[in-house]
């Protein structure tokens, strides 16, 4: 069943075609690789499904309801949430203050925020549940300037993780880690993902991360799907194989 449908969405800048009359589907409860080179539309494409921008044309549903001209705190409260590239982080407070600080905003307790909590035991013991998922748990009072490359990913990926979202848009969630730090990132992250019941997009340019835990991937290219299936019918396809993974980095 679809949780995520866009219908002929279309984003131009100018006379480059972004997203040009895409129709794109994620299933409830699988984990879906968004691969393309660079320039293929994919950050433009969860840009208008997040909210970040809005489609010149076309239409976005999301769990049965059209969110197409919702804001992006109106799409986070439906459930849509994102991890970012470059980490999003506030670097001078504490890593459970960061995961503090999203509970804050989901539960609308903004008023509070400047006080972070030390009198609201709730939130400080959720926070502190996400982050022993995450395996952050001894990291709690260190300031999130100081975590690890690697620890940081984890660190973006739990604040999404706090929103409880029905569907997370992971961009990147490898890039800027050693090669020996990505399966134990992914192998934490699609863990949670699986066992709490969320739908993810995972926009990566490791193709060995792509293939070994997507359900299903989509393949961009121009601001079109060049393709559409399982890791195996992917690896397959000679349109996908000639433009993208043979001849430059995909993701």
């Amino acid at each position: 069943m679809a949780l995520l449908e866009t219908t002929r969405v279309r984003k131009w800048f100018g006379d480059t075609h972004a997203v040009d009359d895409v129709d794109f589907v994620v299933n409830q409860g699988e984990l879906l690789g968004l691969i393309g080179s660079n320039g293929a539309g994919k950050t433009t494409l969860v840009n208008l499904i997040s909210g970040l921008l809005r489609p010149d044309a076309g239409r976005i549903v999301f769990d049965g309801a059209d969110v197409t001209r919702q804001s992006v705190h109106e799409r986070i409260r439906e459930g849509i949430a994102r991890s970012f590239q470059l980490v999003n982080l506030f670097d001078q407070m504490t890593v459970q203050d960061n995961v503090a600080l999203t509970i804050f905003a989901r539960e609308g307790k903004t008023r509070r925020m400047t006080a972070l909590a030390e009198r609201d035991r709730a939130v400080l013991d959720e926070a502190g549940e996400v982050l022993q998922r995450f395996g952050l748990e001894s990291k709690a009072r260190m300031l999130a300037g100081g975590l690890a490359q690697g620890e940081r990913k984890l660190l973006d990926v739990a604040v999404a993780y706090a929103l409880r979202p029905k569907l997370l848009f992971l961009d990147e969630p490898t890039s800027g880690v050693s090669t020996r730090e990505k399966a134990p990132i992914m192998d934490i992250v699609t863990s949670i993902v699986r066992t709490g019941g969320i739908t993810a997009v995972v926009i990566e340019h490791d193709m060995d991360v792509v293939f070994t835990y997507s359900d299903r991937i989509v393949a961009m290219h121009e601001g079109t799907i060049l393709a559409d299936g399982t890791p195996e019918e992917i690896r397959r396809n000679e349109r996908v194989t000639t433009t993208l993974i043979g001849t430059t980095e995909a993701g």
